[in-house]
């Protein structure tokens, strides 16, 4: 830096997550159907729908003034969007949305600009997707990044921006912080990209260990995971930070088998846990699965990608489903929306069976921290379900036995015949 040169403060903005709050969900669009493309609104880009959008309110709480929404969009009330119109006019676009029940207005926050300026060197803990990680296209990016650190003589003028080589990460100038913290903005926390870092030598080691344990996990698995199939960029499905899973942040992996099949896979439920850094751990012991036979077209938009969400998310979250899974199979419900109405019952779910036994995947594997259970993840049409209500104990049994008979086995289609009348 040239001397006399005072270099702007930037900081990365987060949605402060806590309980008692609202949590927004997948974009729609006016029918209500999800967006093709929600990863539009982190891009730094100008947003290419331009229709009418809804937000749907997955957990009700207190609203609150700055958001994200799924897919980590930012959403923001008129008072914030005001004060962004007012101070980064040329960095912004506010995309109007309709929050369900909630008057508003409000909008989504779209930063316009991509600006390469990660300092590595500066940073902490910077990771690149390898050879190893099984997807050629991603190798020599960037996978992971702590204590990141910007280069502000790279920013130019901007005071709103995501950095091109981490766009997950939305920066802001140190105006825009000061003028939020003043309004009393609520719902936003700021982490500093310039200056020193401020991770105490402690904390630092804690985070490197951390990353180690990640690692050593992440690599066991994605030997498990070549040996089942192939990986392609095409196939890439957009991790979530964030959530109920062992380390807080939430991937999938997705390769087409031998036989042209798809397969789904979770890939975290057995991180180690984020909070024991002294041996390795396999998070929940587990890792789900859900294979087709159909052409899926966009992985990452299918309905299999979807459903497999949304059991996995309920998996973490609840003890008592993984306490029932260690002792047999499991069937369970989801919510159906924008999964092919075939499969939605008339109360707007749709059922799943989860721990049906194949002889085509590994039902156990290990890892560092201990073995791990590959649970497969079949979906039942709404006639297996009334059927599997009714009859009651043993029935999972005789639905299994019925879905090998016929050929099915523990693939997932979105229609087919029941096996049950």
């Amino acid at each position: 830096m040239m001397p006399g040169i005072v270099a702007m403060k930037y900081f990365n903005l987060f949605e402060n997550v806590a309980e008692g709050f609202w949590c927004l969900g997948h974009p729609l669009d006016g029918q209500g159907r999800e967006l093709d493309d929600p990863w539009q609104f982190s891009a730094g880009e100008p947003a290419h729908f331009k229709g009418q959008i809804r937000l749907p309110v997955d957990l009700e709480g207190e609203a609150r003034d700055y958001s994200h929404a799924a897919f980590s969009t930012p959403v923001v009330n008129a008072k914030l969007a005001a004060l962004f119109q007012e101070l980064a006019p040329k960095d912004v676009e506010l995309i109007p949305v309709e929050v369900d029940s909630h008057a508003g207005p409000y909008f989504i926050l779209n930063a316009l600009r991509a600006i390469p300026c990660i300092d590595t060197e500066a940073s902490s803990d910077v990771v690149y997707w390898t050879e190893e990680d099984g997807i050629p296209e991603k190798v020599g990016t960037l996978s992971y990044i702590s204590e990141m650190r910007i280069d502000p003589l790279k920013v130019g003028d901007a005071k709103v921006f995501r950095p091109s080589e981490w766009e997950v990460s939305l920066i802001v100038s140190e105006d825009i912080k000061d003028a939020m913290e003043r309004a009393g903005i609520t719902g936003a926390k700021f982490e500093a990209v310039t200056g020193p870092p401020t991770v105490d030598p402690v904390r630092r080691a804690e985070t490197k260990r951390r990353g180690e344990l990640w690692d050593q996990a992440h690599h066991a698995r994605a030997a498990v995971w070549r040996g089942l199939g192939t990986m392609s960029d095409d196939f890439y499905i957009p991790p979530v930070v964030g959530g109920p899973w062992p380390a807080k942040s939430q991937h999938w992996i997705a390769l087409r088998r031998p036989d042209g099949h798809m397969l789904i896979v979770t890939d975290g439920l057995s991180d180690p846990y984020s909070d024991i850094l002294d041996r390795p751990t396999a998070g929940f012991g587990l890792e789900l699965a859900i294979e087709t036979p159909e052409p899926l077209g966009e992985v990452w938009k299918s309905w299999p990608v979807h459903l497999l969400e949304r059991v996995a998310y309920e998996v973490a979250e609840l003890e008592k489903l993984r306490v029932t899974l260690s002792k047999g199979t499991l069937s369970m419900e989801v919510d159906g929306v924008g999964l092919p109405e075939t499969l939605v019952t008339p109360e707007g779910r749709v059922a799943v069976l989860i721990g049906m036994e194949t002889d085509s995947l590994p039902s156990r594997f290990m890892l560092p921290g201990g073995e791990v259970r590959l649970l497969t993840v079949k979906v039942l049409m709404p006639a297996e379900l009334q059927w599997l209500l009714r009859q009651g104990k043993g029935a999972a049994a005789e639905l299994i036995r019925r879905f090998n008979e016929a050929g099915e086995g523990h693939l997932s289609r979105s229609w087919r015949q029941p096996v049950v009348s």
